[in-house]
């Protein structure tokens, strides 16, 4: 078998793995802030989460798949593991992004959670009082 599809194979593989890890890590722990942010409606975070996890995963998997083709000459293991460091690297660099992107975004939600439920309503009116010097 040709040593350039044995690579595709194995970047295929290991990338989608990571994905998937990263994806069921994010809805896992990412649910708790999605329910603080939706001052605990459960249905609805759990609906939010499934489509934060749809997006990633077709985010990642598409960019995983145009990212697949090489125009390198694979013909010994030093190339097939060459290039699969350098096709990995950029793959988890991108999962990295993506994982700190949905962070940073959870957490923005969070913040301006915390911040509507701090704010205290205005004073309701006290009784009327005559304008003086009228």
């Amino acid at each position: 078998m040709d040593l350039t599809v044995v690579t595709y194979v194995i970047y295929l593989l290991i990338s989608i793995a990571l994905t998937v890890w990263v994806a069921r890590t994010l809805s896992r722990n990412g649910r708790v802030f999605i329910g603080d942010v939706l001052h605990g409606n459960e249905k609805l975070a759990d609906a939010v989460n499934q489509l934060l996890v749809v997006g990633f995963y077709l985010v990642n998997i598409g960019f995983v798949t145009l990212y697949l083709r090489s125009t390198d000459e694979i013909d010994s293991a030093r190339a097939l593991f060459e290039a699969l460091s350098v096709k990995l690297g950029v793959v988890l660099l991108v999962l990295g992004v993506m994982h700190l992107g949905n962070v940073w975004a959870l957490n923005r939600m969070r913040r301006r959670g915390i911040m509507e439920r701090q704010q205290t309503p205005p004073v309701p009116p006290q009784g009327w009082t005559a304008p003086v010097g009228a």
